[in-house]
C-alpha cells in the first residue's frame, strides 16, 4: 500500500471521486501543512492555522500508480487558481501535493512540470513534504452516524 495526501479545494468532492477509482483502498478527509498536529474545521477557516483541506488516499500501487493518482488530481481541480476552487476561497483551499518520500517528490515534480507546460506556466500547485496531517474527526463522526 501507498499513501497520497492531496489538497485540491474543498475535500468532499475529491474524496468521493478518489474513493471510486480502481486501486484506491480507502480515502479520508483531513487537514495538512499547518502549524499543529491537531485542528478543527472552525480553526482552519480562520486562516491562521496554515492547514489545507486534503484527501488522504490509500492505494494499491500494483493496481494504480502514484503518477496516475496525480493525473487524476490535476484533472479534478483548477491548479491555476491561488487559494481558491470554485466558490471556496482561503488558504485552506489551495492546490498542494504533500509527499512522503523522495520518490513521490520526483514524480510530483515531473507531473507538475508536464501540466504546467500544458497550462502555459500558470500552475500554482505547491509540492511539500507532509507536515502535521490530521483527520477531520468531526466529519468522520458525522459520516459514521449516517451509516
Amino acid at each position: 500500500m501507498e499513501i497520497a495526501v492531496l489538497a485540491l479545494g474543498c475535500f468532499w468532492g475529491p474524496e468521493i471521486k478518489f474513493s471510486k477509482v480502481n486501486g484506491v483502498v480507502k480515502t479520508e478527509v483531513g487537514y495538512c501543512g499547518g502549524n499543529s498536529t491537531a485542528t478543527t474545521y472552525k480553526e482552519v477557516c480562520t486562516g491562521t492555522t496554515n492547514h489545507a483541506e486534503v484527501v488522504k488516499i490509500d492505494f494499491d500501487e500494483k493496481i494504480i500508480s502514484y503518477e496516475k493518482i496525480l493525473d487524476i488530481f490535476f484533472e479534478s481541480h483548477d491548479p491555476t487558481t491561488l487559494n481558491s476552487q470554485g466558490p471556496d476561497f482561503g488558504t485552506q483551499y489551495r492546490s498542494e501535493i504533500f509527499y512522503f518520500n523522495e520518490s513521490q517528490k520526483k514524480i510530483a515534480e515531473k507531473v507538475l512540470t508536464i501540466i504546467n507546460k500544458k497550462l502555459s506556466g500558470k500552475v500554482v500547485t505547491k509540492i511539500s513534504l507532509i507536515k502535521n496531517y490530521c483527520a477531520a474527526e468531526e466529519y468522520h463522526q458525522k459520516y459514521l452516524e449516517k451509516k
